[in-house]
């Protein structure tokens, strides 16, 4: 591309998902459907947790954060989603475009993490129960959780900086809905190779450091299960990994094709697509699906619902 076609840019268009006019109303309604669900889902498991001295062991403490990280990365998502849907103007601002691109990979490089770290406290309190309480402290709970958040706020920062150091693009259009680091890096005059590497490069390594802690724990999960005599404790035990695994699966299962895979330059349909279950229907089931199959989180549910009518 030509010099003369470059130029610095204030502001970008995003596309959205689809320009026909037919899907408008379908994707309205669908969004805030979903997005409904999500923030009074995952608010909600927070609070819970939070208020039910019953849930304040490690597991919930750990599904506490995961609610807060998906209310959080699909409030900076599907908002601008929904605004550039039901408006003309689909522009934002360059500074909006860095600050969602920036809290989007910090908030999602933290789940990746915390999912890896919620594998491994399954691990622990199936194959060593006895030593549970004493294994997963306090301290070593606040302790990987920090660290969760850091590893993504170090992602983001190093993404970001090498996006800012583009100088020019030669259009402001993103064939996307939000402000996602590959459409952006395919609209960029400069050579990207370093920042497209780079970006190949982190989301391997952390797709690779979680998996292998994953893999191991529920392999360990699997034989311990298999070992109990009691067909209650291994349909329990199964019970509750199962839903921590569907999470698992279903959220690196998108990463991996979006962001482990040599960059193509262009944002198609089905990125956009395998976009949207991570960024917006994730958050949503992740609250459903550790809730609707576990007992004790309906029982706290059921005593502060009791006690707040009884007030």
């Amino acid at each position: 591309m030509g010099k003369e076609n470059c130029s610095t840019v204030t502001e970008f268009i995003l596309l959205g998902l689809s320009d026909a006019p037919e899907l408008q109303v379908l994707l309205t309604l669908m969004f805030l459907l979903i997005y409904g669900v999500t923030v009074l889902a995952n608010l909600g498991m927070t609070l819970l947790i939070h208020v039910s001295s019953g849930l304040h062991t490690p597991m919930y403490f750990f599904l506490s954060h995961l609610s807060f990280i998906d209310f959080c990365y699909s409030s900076i998502i599907v908002p601008k989603a929904l605004a550039n849907i039901l408006n003309r103007d689909k522009s934002i601002s360059f500074l909006g475009c860095m600050m969602q691109l920036y809290l989007f990979c910090s908030f999602a490089v933290t789940e990746v993490f915390l999912l890896a770290v919620m594998a491994y406290d399954r691990f622990v309190a199936i194959c060593n129960p006895l030593l549970y309480m004493v294994t997963m402290s306090q301290k070593l709970c606040v302790g990987l959780v920090s660290c969760c958040y850091f590893c993504g706020t170090l992602c983001s920062l190093i993404h970001l900086c090498l996006t800012l150091e583009i100088p020019s693009y030669r259009s402001n259009v993103i064939n996307h809905f939000f402000c996602d680091l590959p459409p952006l890096l395919s609209l960029a005059c400069s050579d990207v190779t370093v920042n497209e590497v780079l970006l190949f490069i982190v989301a391997t390594v952390n797709e690779v450091i979680t998996i292998v802690i994953i893999l191991p724990s529920y392999l360990f999960i699997v034989i311990t299960i298999l070992r109990m005599r009691s067909a209650e404790g291994r349909r329990k035990a199964f019970s509750t990994c199962a839903s921590h695994l569907t999470a698992i699966v279903v959220f690196h299962g998108t990463i991996l094709s979006i962001y482990c895979r040599p960059s193509s330059g262009t944002s198609g349909d089905a990125d956009k697509v395998a976009t949207v279950f991570y960024t917006v229907v994730i958050p949503m089931l992740n609250p459903l699906i550790y809730s609707l199959r576990n007992k004790d989180v309906k029982e706290a549910l059921r005593k502060v619902l009791g006690s707040k009518m009884y007030s």
